[in-house]
This record gives structure tokens, C-alpha cells and sequence, in this order.
């Protein structure tokens, strides 16, 4: 959530009577996050904005299939996924999850013909390529490539996207939420000025007033299940909203990476906090300066964390074997680093290209049965030097 943010006609006070030049009634919705005791915002709408009919269970993303957690390494080859095609709505593959963010890769081809609201989660989408319209009662919000673009728990919205265009997402559920991390705001909530972003890198909706797209459904989610609706009028009625609950789009490519003498842990590249997980980034930037810096990232063994980094682009110094799209994953309680050669050839690096988004999720990531489907199986073996390795294949 970010700053507070007003748009359109709004009464004086919340909680007292809006009314149009014709005198009829607006009707306030409050979207609330933790209760009542988290960020909100009032949305003031031309019709009820509650009077959806529903019409029974409606189609979504398939369900994953979790398999049993792994103590490997593990790679998934997320570029080798066959597209199904379809609207975001429909075309999700979910290829890792746990109770806390699900991990998919979307590849849609049309626009979304229903409005969606995800009550499971916070959508985090970082936008690999494509570009469109994310449409909402806030108004429209424009996407490109190596965009993070948030849509809150319990938005209505739907997809616009540009023709002509490939489109490949990826998109993280937050089923726990999503936040800035606490320690870039000072005690007004300001962002601090040696956060790694500021509140004008965000990019918010195009609020226009009520529109009519003659869209009349819309789906819900629920527990993993999906709910069809119908509306009587449009769901677009929106006259004007005030608050901190909102979408919004930030490039990758504005996060401002921090760089030490020597190599400074992943925390240093942290973007959101998800709930029981955090989000990094790592972005094409100087490195170490220290004259004896090794700048590859050093072998370690997080005993507590199960950490997935998503491929995007650039050269990947400390992997072998990983491209676009690619998704590792290396579970708590195994050591993991670089692979062979790559720690050495570090040493007098001054700089890196690569570009990928890193989670750190504290409960354990189970791959669905999809996953399976593009792993790499020789990945975990590939850490042994080849000429004291004991493996074959």
C-alpha cells in the first residue's frame, strides 16, 4: 500500500450522503485490509454496488497438484511451458506454491471477457513482456515490460492487452499480502530518502469516471474455487475513490541497487515483503569495489528459507544452464552456490547484466505436477565438478 491518493467526487466527510446534480444518493464501498485496522479505501458508486446475482461456478485457472517437497536443487525450464493461450483469467500455470504465495507463468493471447477479483491474495505480476490495460473501478492502468503490477485482494479488474504484442507474465498470488518493506518509511510513512525507490516511481490509475464496457460477469475466487456473478448495470460506476488501497505499476528497472566494497547479502536488493516471504530484485549494477572482492555470491545454507529466483534476463554469472523464464529453486537446510568455476571467475568482475526477481519464502515450496513437466533432472548434480563427481548422466 502506498500513499493516500483522492479522485473524483467525494463528500466532504466519509460516512455522509453524496448525491448527484440530480439529487440522487451515491453509495459508498469501503475496502478495507486487515479488518478495519489496515489501509483502506472509499469507492463512491453511481448504483448498489452489492447486487450481483450469482449464476454458479465459473471456470479459472486449472488447480494445481502439489507434489511432495524435495531436498534437491532444483531447475524448472518455465520457457519450454506450452501456452495455452486464453485470457489471464483462464491461462495461469501454477508451477510452485505453499499456504503463504503461489508461483505461475501466464502467456494470454485475449483480452479477459469477465471482470476477476482474487479474494485468496494480492496479485503481483511482473510483466517478462507485453503491455496493455489493467481496467478497474479505479480507472486504467498502463503495463509494459519489466513491470511489477500489483492488484489488490478483492479488485474487480480485467486485461486489456495490446495486439499484436507477446505477452508473458509471471505472477505471484499473495496470499498473505503485499507491503513495502517498514524499514524504507520514516515515523510519518513516508518513503525514506535512501529507500531504493520513491513514492514517484510508482505509477497509479487514469481515473475517468463511470464507464460502460457492456461487460455484465464477473469471477470470483475463493479458496481456490471460482464463483461467477452477474451484474445488472456495469460494475464500472465508480464517481470518485479516496484512499491507500489502490493498483499499481513500478518498473523493475527503477529499483536503485545498492553496491558495498565487498558482496552485500540479498536482503540489500529487497522490494516487498510478502506475507512469510520476500521479494528481491536484482538488477544490472556496478559490484563490489574492493581490489580483493570475490563478487559472486558466496556458498551458503539457509536453514531457514526455501528461495526461488525467476530468469529474466542478462548474464547469469553464478548458473549454468538457465535462461529466460527459468525458475531455481533451492530448498532450506541445503547448501547452495555457485556453480563450478563461477565463484573463481568472479574475482576483478566490475559489473553484472542480469536482471531476475528472487522470493524467499519461509515455509517449504512444493512444485505442482506442471512443474515436473519442464525440470531439469541433472540440475542438483551439476554443482559437483565434473572430474571428482561420482554421478553419470
Amino acid at each position: 500500500m502506498l500513499a493516500r491518493l483522492a479522485f473524483g467526487d467525494l463528500p466532504k466527510k466519509p460516512h455522509t450522503a453524496l448525491r448527484d446534480s440530480a439529487g440522487r444518493l451515491r453509495y459508498e464501498e469501503c475496502v478495507t485490509r486487515r479488518g478495519f485496522d489496515g489501509p483502506f479505501t472509499i469507492l463512491y458508486h453511481e448504483h448498489r454496488p452489492h447486487e450481483a446475482i450469482p449464476v454458479g461456478a465459473r471456470a479459472g485457472w486449472a488447480p494445481a497438484r502439489r507434489e511432495s517437497p524435495s531436498p534437491l536443487r532444483r531447475h524448472f525450464r518455465g520457457g519450454e511451458l506450452v501456452s495455452s493461450g486464453g485470457s489471464v483469467l483462464h491461462a495461469r500455470s501454477v508451477l510452485l506454491e505453499n499456504d503463504d504465495v503461489a508461483l505461475a507463468l501466464v502467456r494470454p493471447s485475449t483480452d479477459d471477457d469477465a471482470y476477476f477479483s482474487n479474494g485468496d491474495g494480492d496479485d503481483l505480476y511482473f510483466i517478462h513482456d507485453g503491455s496493455g490495460l489493467l481496467r478497474s473501478q479505479f480507472g486504467d492502468l498502463r503495463f509494459g515490460t519489466n513491470d511489477y503490477l500489483c492488484v489488490p485482494r478483492g479488485l474487480l479488474h480485467r486485461f486489456v492487452l495490446d495486439t499484436g504484442v507477446k505477452q508473458h507474465f509471471l505472477v505471484i498470488e499473495c496470499r498473505g499480502g503485499l507491503s513495502l518493506p517498514k524499514q524504507y518509511r520514516n515515523e510519518v510513512g513516508q518513503l525514506r530518502m535512501d529507500a531504493p525507490y520513491s513514492l514517484r516511481d510508482f505509477r497509479v490509475p487514469a481515473f475517468a469516471g463511470p464507464s460502460d464496457e457492456g461487460i455484465r460477469a464477473s469471477v470470483v475466487q475463493r479458496q481456490g474455487s471460482f464463483y461467477g456473478f452477474e451484474h445488472a448495470r456495469s460494475p464500472l460506476d465508480v464517481v470518485g475513490w479516496d484512499g491507500a488501497v489502490y493498483p499499481w505499476a513500478f518498473s523493475i528497472l527503477d529499483f536503485q541497487a545498492r553496491v558495498g566494497q565487498v558482496h552485500l547479502p540479498p536482503t540489500m536488493h529487497a522490494t516487498f515483503e510478502l506475507g512469510g516471504a520476500l521479494l528481491c530484485s536484482f538488477v544490472p549494477r556496478p559490484l563490489d569495489f574492493h581490489p580483493a572482492a570475490v563478487s559472486c555470491p558466496y556458498p551458503h545454507s539457509s536453514v531457514d528459507i526455501d528461495e526461488v529466483i525467476y530468469y529474466v534476463s542478462g548474464t547469469f554469472t553464478s548458473r549454468k544452464g538457465v535462461g529466460p523464464a527459468s525458475l531455481s529453486l533451492h530448498p532450506a537446510g541445503i547448501a547452495h552456490g555457485p556453480h563450478p568455476g563461477a565463484y573463481e571467475a568472479s574475482v576483478g568482475a566490475t559489473h553484472t547484466d542480469e536482471l531476475a526477481v528472487m522470493l524467499d519464502c519461509q515455509r517449504p515450496l512444493f512444485a505442482t505436477t506442471l512443474a515436473l513437466s519442464v525440470e531439469d533432472a541433472s540440475y542438483h548434480r551439476s554443482f559437483v565438478e565434473p572430474a571428482s563427481s561420482q554421478f553419470t548422466g
